[in-house]
């Protein structure tokens, strides 16, 4: 009788010990994989950022040759730095971009340009043409820097 009970004994304990391994099994598989969907996605992240930010070279090449106009050239910079969340890191480095996307950002486009007034249009075209005489030396030279440009590692 106390062999049966040794015998049974065991075959739950074995039982038991069979499930906790499954478990464990169970539970690095869903570790792996989701170590493997973190690594993906910042993979996919990494890869979108170096995509923003060639656009970002391409469209400074274009200013420095005269390719792409001033202000449409420093709009599309700004948003593309404000897509990736770093306007705040390369601000600094790019002081007469930024001035004069301040005075520019809010300025209508396409249709909502040619909604306005001839005189409002003629205005607004005025405060940019100023500010890109005033600063188109120095936006060019941040554009060549631009056209080079590769995003310093925070720490």
């Amino acid at each position: 009788m106390q062999m049966l009970l040794v015998i049974v004994a065991l075959i739950i304990v074995a039982g038991l010990a069979a499930y906790a391994t499954m478990l464990l099994i169970r539970l690095r598989k869903q570790t792996q994989a989701k170590q493997a969907a973190i690594a993906a996605q910042q993979q996919a992240v990494q890869e979108r950022q170096q995509r923003v930010l060639d656009d970002i070279r391409y469209i400074a090449l274009a200013m420095t040759e005269d390719r792409c106009e001033i202000s449409e050239g420093v709009l599309r910079i700004a948003k593309l730095f404000e897509a990736l969340a770093l306007t705040e890191r390369v601000e600094a480095d790019f002081p007469a971009t930024y001035e004069h996307y301040e005075l520019i950002k809010n300025h209508p486009i396409l249709e909502e340009r040619q909604a306005l007034p001839k005189q409002e249009r003629m205005k607004l075209d005025f405060h940019r043409m100023k500010s890109e005489a005033a600063l188109q030396d120095n936006i060019l030279n941040e554009a060549k820097t631009l056209a080079n440009f590769v995003l310093k590692p925070t720490h």
